[in-house]
Formats: structure tokens, sequence, C-alpha cells
């Protein structure tokens, strides 16, 4: 028996609902960063000043991860750049269904993250795919910032953060950012081989280049035709 709602209705709900859930999920990561980003010399305004201005997760994270070893802030910054290239990508895949014009390209770009794009290309049409593109995005960047506020307030209260363990915690935040990703083949091998030329400059180059080597290292097989990493004819 039908409840008087139609199809497009139904759906539309349920993009909303997938959103909020998704924002819910990854705001909450914030307090992580933002307790970290204390731990690793930033102020409270600098941390959510972070947030505010580069809202990407995995950019952030290796900022402070570089910053709170004892990196530079060109080394920092490079790290973190690079871990940004991918929203670039998302962005030319998802300029078709949002075509924005003038002015909203700003907002556009602000709030295209990984999972901003990957609910809007889940959709079965561009209406509901950027229906879910704007309440993920949205609802992420708010809920990220607000929780950015909590962790850093929380980690200049608790002192030397070392005692604690949050001058290691940086990576493991990290880590569960990323694992969630590692589902396919492709990914894992990325992430090992990455892993792996990074512990080996560990000991012999600066705070921060392991990292920045490691972000090259999944841009150049990025880059490697599909047919070189697949084994396959294109």
């Amino acid at each position: 028996m039908s409840d008087g709602r139609r199809p497009v209705d139904v759906e539309r709900r349920a993009v909303i609902r997938q959103g909020l859930s998704v924002s819910l999920a990854t705001g909450l990561y914030g307090v992580s960063f933002g307790a970290l980003a204390v731990a690793s010399g930033l102020t409270i305004t600098q941390a959510s000043v972070t947030s505010l201005l580069l809202f990407s997760g995995g950019s952030q994270f290796a900022l402070i991860g570089v910053l709170g070893g004892g990196g530079g802030v060109g080394a920092a910054i490079a790290a973190s750049s690079l871990l940004a290239v991918r929203n670039t990508l998302y962005g030319l895949q998802l300029t078709p269904m949002l075509a924005p014009k003038g002015w909203w390209r700003i907002p556009v770009a602000q709030v295209t993250i990984d999972e901003s794009t990957a609910v809007a290309i889940a959709q079965p049409s561009r209406r509901l795919g950027r229906v879910g593109f704007w309440v993920t995005g949205v609802g992420i960047y708010v809920g990220w910032n607000a929780s950015t506020l909590v962790g850093a307030l929380v980690g200049d209260a608790i002192g030397d953060p070392r005692q604690y363990g949050l001058d290691a915690a940086a990576s493991a935040a990290f880590l569960a950012l990323l694992w969630p990703r590692l589902t396919k083949r492709e990914p894992v091998v990325v992430a090992i081989v990455a892993a792996g030329i990074a512990a080996i400059l560990v000991p012999v180059v600066p705070i921060g280049l392991p990292v920045i080597a490691a972000a090259l290292v999944a841009v150049v097989f990025g880059l490697l035709p599909r047919a070189n990493r697949r084994g396959e004819p294109s």
C-alpha cells in the first residue's frame, strides 16, 4: 500500500540520509585533528583556520604529522599539497554534474572531497548526485570544523601530549582515514610500496621528506598506463 509519497521524494530523502550519515561519521574525525594539531604546536586558532581553509583530512594530518615530528614548514606544506592533488581530479569528474558558474565555483571547490565525491557519483541521476554532493560536503564541513574546535580546546587543556601518547597519534589517525579506502588490490599495493619507501628514507633524510616521497609514489602510480598496472591490454 502506498504511503502517498512520490518515488522522486523517496529517492531524495534516501540520498539525504546517506549524506548525513557520512557527514556524521566523517565529521567526528575533526576532534582527533584538533587535539593533534595543538599537540604538534599549533594554537587553537591556527588549528581552526587550517580546517576552515584547507579542509582535507589527509592533507591536514600530513601537515601536522610533519610539523609535530620537527619538520620544516616547507616540507609540511609540500606533503599536504601533494595529498590534495586528488581533489583536483575529483573536480574534473564532478564538473559535468555540478556545472558550477561564477562565484559558485568557490564553495564547490571547498567541499569537493573524497566523501562528497563518492556520494555524488554513486547516485543514479545528476539531480540526486547534486543533492548527495551538497548534503555530504556541507555536512562534513560544518561537523569537521566544529569538532576541530572541540578537539583543539581539549588538546590545549590536557597539557603535555606525550603523557597521553598524542605525539604519535597523528600517524594512527591518518591510518584510520586511509584504512577504509584499501578495498581493492591496487590501493593496497600503492600503500605498501609507499610505506616501504618512507620507512627506508626516515633514517637518512630530513623530517618531512619521507612523507613527500610516499605521496609521490601514489602520484607516479596513478600516472602509469592502466595496462602496465593491471597487466591487461588497453
